[in-house]
This record gives structure tokens, sequence and C-alpha cells, in this order.
């Protein structure tokens, strides 16, 4: 496996969607500039889900149309079904996101249907995308634990993943919804999921609840996995999982995978003033260990 890590920058979308108001668009489209101009080359801008479930996210034209794109560099959105991804073509999204989960009792209080039915509705949005030859990722929520369930066998999130993926979503991202797992569970979790789907097409999506996120994410690089989701300034949380923290901080997993040698091509200095800048915006506190211990 190479060293070259792609990190996947999350915090417009899952980041700034737990903010308790909405942030106005001019800050999304700047915040996405400023993360461009990091060096991030894969960042989720947008989310074209029902206003009435996510009222922050409700411009997401107006933010993927506003912001000043940069050659090389994927401005992706949420899609949760065929009308989304209407939206997002529309709004030029280079590629679109579907989501469901590993847990029956999530699925239904996240997005109100079964596992089956959620995989059901994406068959027309696949469909949909391959013929405007858009790629799609897919997300699975709760792959080590649920807040209803308890823990979720590696069997459960492998069947969903691989579900995922041979419907042809080119990447599916497994996400730790609670933040609760350990290297050792993220590491059984993989070897199981692998056998379904190949590891370059297979991305971690961890928070940070437990403090556990460094070392989830070392587990997983040491599997082979080389996509990593992360979110500026630990932007985030789950509003369906009580307690969970926000994502990852991108600037703490830049400076892990400095410190291993390994490439991801982005401006350390300049994503940690990005991380402070969107913090003063919101009138928050820095998620990020790094960003506040880095120098001024």
């Amino acid at each position: 496996m190479s060293d070259e890590v792609r990190l996947v920058e999350v915090g417009p979308r899952d980041g700034l969607q737990n903010e308790p108001d909405s942030v106005p668009s001019a800050i999304k489209i700047a915040l996405v500039e400023r993360l461009a101009d990091c060096g991030l080359r894969h960042i989720e801008a947008a989310s074209f889900v029902s206003p009435k479930w996510v009222p922050q996210m409700a411009d997401g034209h107006a933010v993927l149309t506003g912001i000043r794109r940069q050659p090389g560099v994927i401005y992706s959105a949420l899609t949760p079904n065929l009308k989304g991804l209407e939206a997002a073509l529309a709004a030029g999204a280079d590629e679109v996101a579907v989501f469901t989960a590993a847990s029956e009792s999530f699925c239904q209080h996240n997005i109100h249907c079964s596992i089956a039915e959620s995989l059901t509705r994406f068959a027309p949005l696949l469909s949909l995308a391959k013929e405007q030859e858009i790629p799609v990722r897919g997300y699975v929520s709760t792959v080590l634990d649920c807040p209803y369930e308890g823990a979720i066998p590696p069997e459960a999130a492998a069947q969903v993943a691989g579900a995922l993926y041979q419907m042809g979503c080119t990447e599916i991202s497994l996400g730790d919804t609670l933040g609760t797992g350990t290297p050792k569970r993220v590491s059984a979790l993989l070897s199981v999921v692998s056998q379904e789907i190949p590891l370059p097409q297979l991305a971690v999506h961890f928070h940070d609840t437990y403090g556990q996120a460094l070392a989830n994410i070392y587990a997983a690089l040491e599997q082979g996995i080389r996509i990593i989701d992360s979110s500026v300034a630990g932007l985030g949380g789950c509003p369906y999982a009580p307690g969970a923290s926000g994502n990852v901080a991108t600037e703490e997993v830049v400076y892990l995978l400095n410190g291993l040698g390994m490439n991801t091509g982005v401006d350390l200095d300049r994503l940690v003033n990005t991380g402070r800048w969107i913090c003063q915006q919101l009138g928050r506190h820095n998620g990020s260990r790094v960003g506040l211990a880095w120098p001024k």
C-alpha cells in the first residue's frame, strides 16, 4: 500500500449540520474555500436532505454554486434519495454520498426506514449517478456500537457495506458513530469487511468521544486503510447518538500522519488557522488539541 493518504474533509457538512443554529451561507462558502487552500482535495461541502430534518443544510445549492472551485478538488454532497441527487447534480456536485447503518434501530431513528428499505431507495439514485458518471460514496453508521442495540457484530457491518459496494458505490466509509471503538475492535472489523470490499475502496470515519480516534486510525492504517474522514476543529457530532462528540479533528490526523512520514498534501499551518477561524465564526470551543497547542 502507498504512503499517500487521502483525507475526506467532512466539516462543512457533517460538522456544521450539528450546530444548534444555521450557519450563514457566506461562512460555509468561505470555509470550503479555506479548506481547499490548505491542500485538502476532497471536501464534503453540502447536503441535499429534507430541510424538515436538517434545516442547517437547507442552502446546499447556494454553497455549491457559490464556492470558488479549485482544479483537482472534489466537492461532494450528501444525498439520501433520487430527489437529493437531482438537486446535487443541478448544483454541480462532483460526487454524492448515500448513508445507511449497520443497526436496524439506528437506521429507523436516523433515516426513518429499515436497512433494506434504505438500500431499495438507493437503487434509482445509483442508476442515475452511473448514467451521469458521478461517483457515489456509501456511508455505514454504527459499525461498532449502536445507542439502541449495543455492540454490532462485524459481520452485520460487512453485510451492509458489501451490499452498498455491490450496488455500485465506489467507496465505503465505515462510521464509529458513538466514538466507542478501540483499536482491537477496529482491526477485527476491517478484517471481516475487507473480505467483502477491497481495501483501497474502504474509508474510516471516527468520532472521538472516548479519545480513541487517533489510535483507531493508526490501527486502520496498519490494516492498509488509506482514506480517512475528518473534520476541521473536530466539528460535528450526531443528533441521533446521544453523548457522541465531534468527528476526529483534521488537524490531529494531519499531525499524526506527518509524524509517520505519510503524505496528505495538507499545509498544517493553514489548517490550524482555518480551524481557529471557523470556531471564532461559530462562537464555539476549538475541538482540536493540535489547534489549541499550535504556535500562533
